[in-house]
């Protein structure tokens, strides 16, 4: 849940204190340091602010945003790598010419097509961009711990990639040479851009609703919604007892990316409540327009990677799926559904975000990551 002390804009508006970015510049002093009218006093939480605020960003205590440090404290617990996981038995069946159809083969191999930059992308955007932007040090605890895990997802895919002995370069240059992964990425290419453009800062409505525009992005299309087709197909291909090393590592990383999102999306409604000026209706159209345009892509991408039915799944399926979660994420930034009511056709995929149970949807013995053990398929 949110929860912070009362809003001190007024207060610092009061004192005369001007609205600074909190981006770094190689020319200038970081603008999130205290004033410097008052350098003796301490840190007040109440003066805390996600973006363009002015106390110290070094300053991790005292807590403001405690949901941010207590989603931290959860990605730490759910630490893991992929070397944990034993990829014997998907190598083994990869090999066999029986092993798998053209159709799962196809869908593994555009899977990780799509997947192996699209971390890579997210770390970016964190990295050179968010992190620069962002002035509350509880919120870039946990988004250094993010950006790890982007890492760890990014080491995953080339884990199987390399484990199964693929093509490299075909998997590694599928997003310049796939058009449907090509077009779900260069959608995203131009929010990293905004954000990581060294003269970007933010402290105008302007500069502040792109980067109000840019968390939405990726917290609520990118990790929440780009990657659900993905999931589904390789959890599908685990629940049927193929490729199941894959499949432990995807069920890790849906669980982190879930961790993702939902951060992402705490962090969008905090900046709305202290900026309520950035939440305008022509804003609000904006986002509605983004995510009208990131279900298109994310479809033309499910029937590209499934132009049969494969696996118990067929592209029409992934229609309501896409429109479900949609309007699940509109909600959850308060934006009112976009495609009226939608079922979600795969209500196991929301069992596989939650592995804190004795059992799993695969009937499987599930040992939670802070063990270090690795969940069995057998």
């Amino acid at each position: 849940m949110l929860s912070w002390e009362e809003d001190s804009y007024s207060a610092l508006q009061s004192r005369g204190a001007p609205a600074k970015s909190g981006s770094y510049h190689p020319s200038a002093t970081p603008v999130a340091e205290a004033p410097a009218a008052a350098p003796e006093r301490r840190v007040n939480a109440a003066d805390k602010r996600i973006i363009n605020g002015l106390t110290d960003v070094n300053q991790l205590v005292p807590f403001k945003y405690k949901w941010a440090w207590e989603k931290y404290l959860a990605g730490c617990a759910n630490h893991w790598m992929p070397q944990e996981i034993n990829m014997s038995r998907d190598i083994s069946l990869w090999k066999n010419p029986q092993g798998l159809t053209e159709d799962e083969r196809r869908v593994v191999k555009r899977n990780l097509g799509f997947f192996v930059t699209a971390d890579s992308l997210a770390a970016n955007n964190i990295v050179l961009g968010t992190y620069r932007h962002i002035t509350a040090p509880e919120c870039r605890q946990y988004l250094l711990r993010q950006a790890f895990e982007e890492a760890i997802h990014t080491h995953a895919y080339q884990y199987i990639v390399e484990s199964l002995g693929l093509d490299e370069g075909e998997v590694f240059n599928a997003y310049r040479e796939i058009p449907s992964i090509r077009a779900k990425d260069e959608f995203l290419i131009p929010f990293i851009e905004t954000l990581t453009e060294p003269s970007f800062q933010t402290g105008t409505l302007a500069a502040d609703q792109k980067l109000l525009k840019s968390l939405i992005v990726f917290s609520c299309l990118m990790e929440g919604l780009f990657f659900y087709v993905g999931f589904t197909q390789i959890l599908s291909l685990g629940r049927q007892n193929k490729m199941t090393g894959a499949a432990e590592q995807y069920q890790y990383i849906l669980r982190d990316e879930s961790m993702h999102c939902s951060f992402g999306i705490d962090l969008v409604n905090t900046i709305k409540l202290e900026n309520p000026h950035l939440w305008t209706a022509e804003f609000r159209e904006e986002i509605a327009a983004l995510f009208r345009r990131g279900v298109e892509l994310e479809y033309a991408y499910a029937e590209d990677t499934m132009p049969r039915g494969v696996l118990g799944l067929n592209a029409p399926m992934f229609k309501g799926y896409l429109r479900f979660i949609a309007n699940r994420r509109c909600q959850q930034i308060g934006i009112d559904p976009l495609f009226g009511q939608e079922e979600n056709p795969f209500p196991w995929m929301s069992e596989m975000i939650d592995l804190k149970k004795e059992r799993n949807f695969f009937e499987t013995r599930v040992t939670e990551y802070q063990t270090g053990g690795a969940l069995s398929w057998e």
